[in-house]
């Protein structure tokens, strides 16, 4: 029976020093989530001592972030969200255009074009809502109502930075990029945005309307 030698030996290692450091930061009044964080620094490619697989650990990081987004939407629906939509909605946008800006106007300071400090104003206006998430977690604050506002907080960044990510490959030439390998470089840009847009827009309705009525009755 074939063993995945490096698959065990990166979680045993990365479960262990985790556990360490986490105590350690736990013991410092810190939250554990700064040990979890010296613990895969420990085992990078960028520090001494044991490495880890960086390509399995990337892969094993996506899965944990996927596994918690899912037990995020486990807790928090949108009705949820519309109850503090009032808070969540423009302040999550007025934050992500300021803090765009603010990238924006730095980084052409720094002699950038403007599709590179769009991209990263965008990256800076996004919070990390898994380390956010664990916080709340931790200090029990999930089932609050600043707890909520925060989470539909993410939320809409989240949905935000998952348009702005769709559209990206699209508007690449209006910014200033290269279109992609394979891509109809001759068709319109404003045509593609368009089909862009269609396809964002049905697979939302696919999932509010079919998902929402589908689902509950599977």
């Amino acid at each position: 029976m074939p063993h995945d030698v490096e698959l065990i030996i990166l979680l045993a290692v990365g479960f262990g020093l985790a556990l360490v450091f986490g105590y350690i930061a736990a013991r410092l009044r810190l939250p554990p989530l700064i040990g979890y964080l010296v613990a895969g620094i420990l085992i990078s490619p960028n520090t001494p001592g044991v490495v880890g697989d960086v390509h399995l650990a990337n892969q094993l990081a996506e899965l944990g972030v996927m596994f918690l987004m899912f037990g995020v939407g486990m807790h928090f629906s949108l009705n949820d969200l519309m109850q503090v939509r009032r808070i969540a909605l423009p302040g999550a946008v007025l934050q992500i255009a300021v803090a765009t800006l603010l990238g924006v106007g730095v980084s052409m300071l720094w002699g950038w074009n403007f599709g590179s400090a769009l991209i990263f104003g965008l990256s800076l206006s996004c919070a990390s809502t898994v380390v956010l998430l664990k916080a709340l977690g931790d200090r029990g604050l999930l089932e609050s109502i600043n707890g909520k506002i925060a989470v539909g907080w993410l939320l809409v960044e989240d949905l935000v930075m998952v348009l702005a990510l769709v559209l990206l490959p699209a508007t690449a030439v209006l910014l200033g990029g290269q279109a992609l390998e394979g891509s109809n470089s001759d068709q319109n840009v404003w045509i593609t945005l368009g089909i862009t847009l269609l396809k964002v827009a049905g697979f939302i309705a696919f999932m509010l309307i079919i998902g929402k009525r589908l689902v509950p009755m599977i």
